[in-house]
């Protein structure tokens, strides 16, 4: 475990009160559900993070379903909800920790470096019986003064670059394969991505699976590609970001991100597209 992948809900439950704490559930189908939840219950202490306005910028039918908000934008609510550069993050959803690597991605993108995801999330926390509460904290805004981490890549940076980087996509395969599309409204991939699908990174229980696990795991499919060259990317910029979380977690650090992801690749039909 470590502040800056995943902590455990003992370790959470240690901290209470002491570490700063997002409740990131989301439903891609039902995106107010998330916000529902959070009013009925959370662990005590922590802010809601919504997928939609919070982790997501404007959409213009061109960038894609989750879009990254501009960096000073999202600087502006990190200040907004009370977070200091001093702070331990923890990060959690439903269970497998999907919509909460979004944020853990976003808080190292504007350079803050000690964010965890809560490995099980929610439904590992309120089976083993620990506190939740309906009641909404309130925190002092603070000014953060971030700088550029994690690295985010355009759809222009991608086009030029295809021939040269290693492409992973996060979806699961029959999507990657192009076989059915049950969201966007074109089925296939950026032309020479490679697979590996997100909820391979968890267990049966949304736990992760160890370090070494994901390291064997993620070495076969990039061989002796530098993991730092590696571009990740989904539909939408969310389940890539598990997959970054998993590679750190695996001690392969350094991928990049395509946020805007095979729904913005799509939005402009002159982009190749590749089925298999």
């Amino acid at each position: 475990m470590s502040g800056s992948t995943l902590v455990s809900t003992q370790e959470l439950a240690s901290r209470l009160g002491a570490w700063r704490v997002f409740d990131c559930r989301h439903d891609l189908l039902q995106p107010d559900l998330g916000a529902q939840q959070y009013r009925a219950a959370h662990i005590p202490g922590a802010l809601f993070a919504h997928m939609e306005h919070d982790l997501s910028g404007p959409k213009s039918g061109k960038n894609g379903r989750h879009p990254l908000p501009e960096f000073e934008k999202f600087l502006h609510w990190v200040g907004a909800k009370g977070i200091r550069p001093s702070d331990q993050v923890v990060c959690y959803d439903a269970a497998n920790g999907s919509a909460a690597s979004r944020l853990w991605w976003m808080l190292r993108w504007v350079g803050h470096q000690n964010v965890a995801v809560l490995d099980g999330g929610f439904a590992k926390w309120t089976k083993e019986g620990r506190p939740i509460t309906a009641d909404v904290p309130a925190f002092p805004a603070t000014s953060y003064g971030g700088k550029p981490g994690a690295v985010a890549v355009s759809a222009e940076a991608v086009s030029k670059e295809l021939k040269s980087i290693f492409l992973l996509d996060a979806r699961a395969p029959a999507r990657w394969r192009g076989e059915q599309e049950p969201i966007d409204p074109v089925a296939g991939r950026i032309p020479g991505a490679s697979n590996r699908f997100s909820a391979e990174n968890v267990n049966a229980d949304g736990t992760f699976k160890d370090a070494a696990s994901l390291k064997k795991d993620f070495l076969s499919i990039l061989g002796n590609q530098d993991p730092a060259a590696v571009v990740h990317y989904c539909g939408s910029g969310v389940a890539a970001c598990h997959n970054l979380l998993a590679m750190e977690i695996a001690g392969l650090p350094g991928g990049r991100l395509y946020p805007g992801s095979w729904s913005e690749w799509i939005a402009d039909p002159s982009r190749p597209q590749e089925k298999s």
